[in-house]
């Protein structure tokens, strides 16, 4: 059994772990920034196939405390790396770390990727190459205030980068994150949704590729654990074949619509759904949101909005969301309104109360989920009337 750590943007942790032991993993255990778990290397290739939340799985090598760099070499120079991946591929070092007490990581880096080569050369007489932009292998060290982890990247490029989103927009939303709110809300295929800011339609990508059932990394090009010598192509083929025998055909009455007022959005929204072969799956149209009227008599309309770290002013936006707030009041009653932002002035300038908001990180940015039911304004004025 191996031990890997799964990380995803914070805030999701708990959904992640609940989505890992879906796919085989034992015990995960949600921690700030990701889930530990155990497994074999099934487990590993399901995680990074079948996830939609996770960012990165990463197999832990070796954890031991530390206080200096010097120990940190020593413990990268114990582990097999001639064992682990072949001389001829390229390799990065990358370091995070919490309260550690050392002076520079860029130092620390370098200590660990001198130790690598000198394990090479002990072995091997040789070394491999350093390659920082789009490596074969991602060696990925984690300092607390003690210890240290050491843990080879089995994904590669992250697993946001699901192959499917060719143009885009300004500020675009990560697909792990586009997906986990959608856990995250209650969304399940068949429930009617709207995006009515949709930019380049990532929640509508995520929406239709999990009413379908088409697991997310059914369309990258390349894993990283197809990089190392423990690679078990056999089990991998398997676990590939059956994620794309449940793939469901039939996108007719799915229920998925997105809309924005951008002539380039709705164009690179269409473009993203066409290229993954889901045209037929999600309703698009060129509209301003307050044009917009509920396409069903109940659902979920998930939205997220620009804001001053992303895009626009104050004033603009100050301006913007009592419109956002008369529309939903006028036109969506008997719908949830599930929106994400980073401006605390949301809740007051919409003039709506959220009845839960759950904070997640837009990478670095701190935002809110609010969900907000909306009520219909004629039960508004029947309650009052009964007063």
């Amino acid at each position: 059994m191996e031990r890997f750590f799964a990380t995803c943007p914070r805030g999701l942790e708990t959904l992640l772990a609940e989505e890992l032991a879906a796919v085989g993993a034992h015990g995960p255990r949600p921690v700030p920034g990701g889930v530990a778990f155990s497994g074999d290397w099934s487990a590993c290739y399901r995680a990074n196939l079948e996830s939609r939340i996770a960012t990165r799985i990463l197999w832990q090598l070796a954890h031991a405390p530390y206080a200096r760099e010097e120990d940190l070499y020593r413990l990268a120079l114990a582990q097999d790396w001639p064992g682990h991946f072949d001389l001829s591929c390229t390799f990065r070092v990358q370091i995070t770390a919490i309260r550690s007490p050392l002076k520079s990581l860029d130092f620390a880096t370098l200590k660990i990727k001198d130790a690598i080569c000198d394990r090479f050369r002990a072995d091997l007489g040789a070394r491999p190459n350093v390659e920082t932009r789009a490596p074969d292998i991602r060696i990925q060290a984690f300092l607390t205030a003690r210890a240290a982890t050491l843990y080879l990247d089995t994904s590669g490029a992250p697993l946001w980068q699901r192959g499917l989103r060719h143009a885009n927009v300004d500020a675009p939303l990560k697909e792990n994150l586009a997906a986990g709110i959608l856990k995250c809300v209650g969304w399940q295929p068949g429930m009617p949704l709207l995006d009515p800011m949709c930019g380049g339609g990532t929640f509508a990508l995520e929406a239709a590729c999990m009413a379908l059932d088409r697991a997310p990394g059914l369309e990258r090009a390349r894993f990283g654990f197809e990089c190392l010598k423990s690679f078990q192509s056999k089990t991998w083929n398997a676990v590939r074949a059956t994620a794309l025998a449940r793939v469901r055909e039939n996108m007719a009455f799915l229920s998925i619509w997105a809309s924005d007022a951008d002539a380039r959005a709705v164009q690179a929204t269409r473009h993203n759904l066409r290229m993954a072969g889901l045209e037929g799956a999600v309703d698009v149209a060129r509209r301003d949101f307050r044009e917009c009227v509920a396409p069903a008599a109940h659902g979920i309309l998930v939205v997220n909005p620009p804001y001053g770290a992303r895009i626009g002013s104050d004033e603009q936006l100050a301006a913007l969301y009592p419109r956002m707030g008369q529309t939903l009041k006028h036109c969506f009653a008997g719908w949830t309104a599930c929106v994400l932002t980073a401006d605390v002035r949301f809740p007051g300038l919409l003039r709506l109360a959220p009845k839960r908001k759950t904070p997640l990180f837009n990478g670095p940015l701190e935002c809110r989920l609010y969900e907000i039911p909306i009520v219909a304004g004629s039960a508004r004025r029947q309650k009052t009337a009964q007063q």
